[in-house]
């Protein structure tokens, strides 16, 4: 099943009915939630005066992006489930070239440095600066090479131009050649945030995958 983020807060209400360790047909099998998305103050206090409005936008639960390690381990605990893959929205896409791979570059940092530190709960998705094809290939070999992040999570578009524009072509030859997905997800943040929060129209590299559903277990 896909969905949008509006439905995992409605789906987070719900009591589980599964606890940690789960099996199915007495097997133990491991959950992982792929759709699970966190921020860091760090990259926000680069927008100034502008963070609190792209990093908190006006849904439920957006302050819960911030991870206190512990109250998210326990919620994954109640949920029954085994590791988060955790991502960023984009909402660096309209900044300059500079600020936006300064913004990336803390996050694919932090984002190591918080799945290295619990490595059996998280695994993450790494920020790329797609306004900048040429830096973007560049951030995700290093994440992938370098910082032992799963691949990439990218929006819809960049100022209205779609990802199946071969200006991403780079890009998405880069994740076949790291052999790793590029996760792409809708989101609600100001237009001023990405130029529109369509998803793009097709994806021309196998390299694109939609975000499945919370919590699919394999």
């Amino acid at each position: 099943m896909f969905c949008g983020c509006g439905l995992v807060h409605n789906a987070n209400a719900q009591p589980s009915r599964q606890k940690l360790p789960v099996s199915v047909d007495g097997k133990r099998v491991k959950t992982i939630d792929i759709h699970s998305h966190c921020h860091f103050r760090e990259a926000g206090a680069l927008l100034g005066a502008d963070a609190g409005k792209y990093q908190l936008p006006p849904v439920n639960g957006a302050a819960e992006a911030f991870i206190e390690i512990d109250k998210r381990l326990a919620v994954m605990d109640a949920q029954a489930v085994d590791m988060e893959v955790l991502s960023i929205n984009p909402f660096w896409y309209d900044r300059d070239r500079d600020l936006a791979g300064k913004i990336v570059k803390i996050q694919n940092e932090k984002l190591a440095e918080l799945c290295a530190s619990k490595p059996e709960r998280f695994a993450a998705f790494a920020s790329l600066t797609l306004q900048a094809p040429d830096l973007a290939v560049q951030e995700l070999e290093t994440a992938v090479k370098k910082q032992g992040l799963k691949g990439a999570a990218i929006g819809g578009v960049v100022d209205g131009i779609e990802f199946s524009d071969p200006r991403f072509h780079p890009v998405w030859a880069k994740a076949e050649e790291l052999g790793v997905p590029c996760s792409s997800i809708r989101w609600a943040f100001p237009s001023s945030a990405s130029g529109s929060p369509a998803m793009a129209g097709s994806a021309t590299r196998s390299a694109i995958r939609s975000r499945p559903r919370s919590r699919s277990r394999i």
